[in-house]
């Protein structure tokens, strides 16, 4: 029965696809307008991330709990950081805040090189038996405090925040190479402005400033 159920859970089916076609509607109706980006949410079995339980609403544009107090983040939400990032194939960009793997699997989808970091040793493991890691092979997982980043992979051309942060943490900033941009909420408050830094030659950056979210919070060190 459990191997039924699995198959079930990993089936794409036409179903799951019109339902895909739906939530692009909504994200265009919605200003999204990167093409490259609403074809990789249209490519990916959103599904495959979430409890089977949800498989009847995983196209449902709003987060979805994942298990150690984290969400997968609402696909707008996605959509709308991924478009800010301006993702080119090829760009080296570190993400942190793993979570469900969804935000990652989009920017490879996208032909980013993806180093991802997540501080919840569980929702970490759980990555090493994901169905799509093999097919996504452009992704590569770390267990860690994101506030730290990765220098020893750096520099990085783009750099993506998925949880609210309370402050630009100056280490993400010093791994990101010069012209490359960082997508970042920023707020301890219930929402958060959403900020892309562009940095700049001598090691300060500009800001631009979006819309308001609601994302967990960042915390610092390791959790497990």
């Amino acid at each position: 029965m459990l191997c039924v159920s699995l198959m079930r859970k990993y089936e794409d089916t036409y179903r799951h696809k019109g339902l895909r076609k739906k939530l692009i509607d909504t994200l265009k109706e919605k200003g999204i307008s990167d093409a490259a980006v609403l074809e990789a949410i249209n490519s990916i079995p959103r599904h495959y991330f979430l409890d089977s339980a949800f498989d009847e609403i995983a196209y449902e544009d709003r987060a979805f709990p994942i298990g150690d107090g984290q969400t997968i983040s609402q696909p707008y939400t996605v959509a709308y950081q991924t478009q800010l990032l301006q993702v080119k194939p090829n760009d080296k960009i570190l993400e942190i805040g793993t979570g469900s793997m969804y935000q990652a699997t989009v920017l490879a989808e996208m032909g980013a090189r993806v180093y991802t970091i997540e501080r919840q040793k569980n929702l970490y493991e759980k990555t090493k038996q994901f169905v799509l890691r093999n097919k996504y092979i452009n992704i590569k997982y770390f267990y860690g405090d994101g506030f730290e980043g990765l220098p020893t992979y750096a520099p990085f051309d783009k750099v993506i925040i998925t949880a609210a942060a309370p402050f630009v943490p100056p280490k993400l900033v010093e791994q990101l190479k010069t012209g490359g941009k960082m997508v970042i909420p920023v707020d301890e408050g219930q929402h958060q402005r959403m900020l892309r830094l562009t940095k700049n030659e001598d090691g300060t950056y500009e800001e631009e400033a979006f819309e308001n979210f609601s994302f967990v919070p960042m915390l610092s060190g390791k959790n497990g």
